[in-house]
């Protein structure tokens, strides 16, 4: 069988520069630095204005010009702080991800993932447009989606650490690869069954659809049921790993 051609981000050193990348470009981590900047700049200012009042306490009038023009420029930066704390938060929009690498453990579970993710964003978009006949409750909807994300959250937290201790793997001497790889056999386990878990709220969500105009009191038990029982995977996952 003929090897299928790596990318860069197989690659741990790239995957790991490939995500600060994405991090450092997050509308949130960007604003976070614009006030980090005026913030520093309104302390420069300020000191500069300061030691200009100093020295012209002392009789050096030529220095009152540069307390004036470092005072102003201190207002300013004063009121661009306050204009960014003031500003909205950022739209949160749906975080972009590097995926394991494909020589990985946590490949294919996140890809799984990742489908899932994106068939259940679709199928949590038709329940609340029903409108013939029965509807779900949005507060079930809502709650439904909200363990999703949270879940998905956790399988990507455990997926994270499958590729750290494989880099540690790699790295360890022979005699102590073999603890580690039943460890990781344990983890891949447990992000299997994890995946399994969104499958099955997704599947409720699916016969919920199918079901629109139509009695949907075993449709809504079976999403409820599914939501619960997603949630407590994603406390379990959470809690091993502390």
């Amino acid at each position: 069988m003929r090897n299928r051609p790596r990318r860069l981000t197989d690659f741990p050193l790239v995957a790991d520069l490939a995500q600060q990348w994405v991090d450092f470009n997050e509308p949130a981590a960007k604003l976070a630095r614009r006030k980090e900047r005026a913030s520093r700049a309104l302390t420069f200012w300020l000191v500069l204005t300061v030691l200009c009042g100093i020295v012209v306490a002392t009789g050096s009038m030529p220095f009152i010009t540069g307390g004036v023009v470092f005072g102003a420029l201190a207002v300013r930066a004063g009121l661009r702080l306050r204009r960014l704390h003031r500003a909205p938060p950022p739209s949160a929009a749906p975080r972009r991800r590097v995926p394991p690498p494909r020589t990985s453990l946590a490949h294919e579970p996140m890809q799984r993932l990742g489908r899932a993710e994106a068939s259940l964003n679709d199928l949590m978009a038709r329940l609340p447009a029903q409108q013939a006949g029965p509807v779900i409750p949005a507060a079930t909807v809502a709650e439904a989606g909200s363990t999703a994300a949270d879940a998905a959250q956790a399988l990507r937290e455990l997926a994270a650490r499958i590729v750290a201790i494989e880099r540690a793997r790699d790295a360890a001497p022979t005699g102590e690869r073999a603890a580690l790889d039943a460890a990781l056999r344990t983890l891949r386990e447990q992000l299997d069954e994890g995946v399994d878990s969104y499958g099955g709220l997704l599947a409720a969500a699916g016969h919920a659809v199918a079901a629109s105009g139509v009695d949907l009191e075993r449709p809504q038990a079976a999403l409820t049921d599914a939501t619960d029982r997603l949630a407590g995977m994603a406390i379990a996952l959470r809690e091993l790993g502390h």
